[in-house]
C-alpha cells in the first residue's frame, strides 16, 4: 500500500520496510484472521527478518492499528483530492460526490484486501484498536459530510438532508457495493459499477429526475 506523498530520502529506506510489512499483514490477515497470522508469517511473507518487524512495530497489534490508519489514511486523501478536483474545474457538489465514489472504487480496485479487513473490523468492538478505527473512519466520512455541506448551503442540496448520516450511508454504499462487485460479480468493469452508483447518487442524493 503505497504513501501518497514521497518519502524525504533519509526515511525511505525504513518507509519501503513499513510498506512491505503492510502489504504482507494485510493479505496475511485478510486470508486467516488476525489471531491466526503470527509475527513470523509476516516477517516471511514481507521477505525479512522477525526482529525488523519489531524494530519497526512494537507488537503485532501495533502494526495493525498503524495499517489501518494507513490504509484509510489513503483513503481518505483519494476521497480530498477528488473532491478538490472537481472544485478546481468548478464543477458542482454532485460533481463532487461523483467523483469522490469513482475514487473509492479505484482505492478499492487496488486494494481488495485491505477493503475487505477493513470492512470486518467496523462490525467488531472488542479490539484494542476501536478507537483508532472510529477515528480514521470519521476522518474519510467527514470528507463527504464537507461536500455536503456545501451543496445544502448552497441550496444544491435540500436542507432536509441528514449530513451526518448521508456521509455514512455513501460510504458504505461504495464499500459494499465494491466488496459485492469483486466477490460476486468480477466479470464488471470498474466503469460499469461506477455508473449503476452514479445513477443511483444523481437520483437519490441530487433529486435530479
Amino acid at each position: 500500500m503505497e504513501s501518497s506523498s514521497a518519502a524525504p530520502q533519509g526515511s525511505s529506506r525504513r518507509e519501503a520496510t513499513r510498506q512491505k510489512l503492510y502489504e504482507a499483514a494485510v493479505t496475511l490477515i485478510a486470508e486467516q484472521g488476525f489471531s491466526a497470522t503470527t509475527v513470523d508469517e509476516i516477517a516471511e511473507r514481507a521477505g525479512v527478518a522477525k526482529g525488523t518487524v519489531y524494530y519497526n512495530f512494537a507488537s503485532k497489534s501495533v502494526l495493525f492499528e498503524e495499517l489501518l490508519r494507513h490504509g484509510v489514511g489513503l483513503l481518505t486523501a483519494s476521497l480530498r483530492e477528488a473532491a478538490e478536483r472537481t472544485a478546481r474545474e468548478g464543477r458542482g457538489r454532485v460533481d463532487a460526490l461523483d467523483a469522490m465514489i469513482r475514487a473509492g472504487l479505484v482505492f478499492i480496485d487496488r486494494y481488495p484486501a485491505f477493503t475487505q479487513l477493513y470492512v470486518a473490523e467496523l462490525w467488531r468492538t472488542n479490539r484494542a484498536w476501536q478507537s483508532t478505527l472510529l477515528v480514521v473512519r470519521q476522518e474519510a466520512v467527514a470528507v463527504v459530510e464537507g461536500v455536503l455541506r456545501e451543496g445544502v448551503d448552497s441550496g444544491e442540496f435540500s436542507e432536509e438532508i441528514d449530513v451526518p448520516l448521508t456521509a455514512a450511508a455513501l460510504v458504505g454504499m461504495v464499500l459494499v457495493a465494491a466488496l459485492d462487485w469483486k466477490s460476486f460479480q468480477p466479470e464488471r468493469s470498474l466503469d460499469d459499477v461506477h455508473a449503476a452508483l452514479s445513477r443511483l447518487l444523481q437520483g437519490r442524493v441530487s433529486g435530479r429526475p
